[in-house]
This record gives C-alpha cells, structure tokens and sequence, in this order.
C-alpha cells in the first residue's frame, strides 16, 4: 500500500482557538484549549481529539469487518475517557474506551470483532507511555 496524504489546514483565532479544516471535504471546526490549560473549553481540545480520533477509529475499522462479514452493529457506541498527567511533562497519560455494543453477539464475531481495536492506526500513532484500556459491553 502507498503513501496516502491528506491535507489539514489550521488558523489560529486568537484567545487559544483555532479552525481545523479538513482540505478535501472542506468541512472544519474549531477547537479551544481546556479550562486546565488556561482555555475557556468552548470547543473540544486537541487532546480530546486524540480520543475522539481513537474512539472514530476503532468504529470505522470494526465497521468495515463487521460489513464485510455480515455482523450488524449499527447502534454501537464508543466513550473515551481521556486522562492527563503533567509529569515529567504535560501530555495524554491514559485512555479509558468502553465500546458498547446494540446487542449481543455470539462469541465468534465478538472475538473477531473485539480484536480490530487492536490495529487501530491511531492508537497504534501514539507514544507506547499512553496507556489504552478497552472494555466492552453489551446493549442488552
């Protein structure tokens, strides 16, 4: 597989914003720092995003196996817990994900499932200090 590239834009607003703009689509948002950080957290915070990106992630990758074997999981639903820590400096200490799913699935295409959060291309980006724990749970 190539390279594939992607163009993100950023302007700085002023008063710790920006507008992120995906290139491509030309869709943006804005983000803000967080209130710990000296922000007004009137947007997400780049290192929300990191979780947000995770949490994205797994969902589309598990998406695309469970179309292509036939597992309905629409309804799914993933929640990040993002944990900070400031030594020895400030960065993304710990991820807590819990991905729920609509309904039971039997052991096979759980395992199958459950084992896509494994390949995440973002998880796999980050630093190996960031901790990453995932649980799952059924809706039923």
């Amino acid at each position: 597989m190539g390279k594939h590239t992607v163009q993100i834009d950023v302007d700085y607003l002023g008063d710790l914003s920006c507008q992120v703009t995906h290139v491509p689509s030309g869709n943006s948002f804005f983000t803000d720092a967080p209130l710990d950080n000296n922000g007004q957290a009137r947007y997400i915070s780049p290192t929300d995003l990191a979780g947000a990106s995770i949490a994205a992630c797994i969902s589309t990758i598990m998406g695309i196996k469970a179309e292509a074997k036939g597992i309905d999981i629409k309804g799914m639903k993933v929640s990040v817990v993002k944990e900070m820590v400031s030594e020895p400096t400030r960065r993304i200490g710990k991820f807590d994900i819990v991905i729920r799913f609509p309904h039971k699935l039997n052991d096979k295409d759980f395992q199958l499932l459950s084992n896509v959060v494994k390949t995440c291309p973002v998880s796999k980006s980050l630093a190996p200090e960031v901790d990453i724990n995932f649980k799952f749970e059924f809706a039923e």
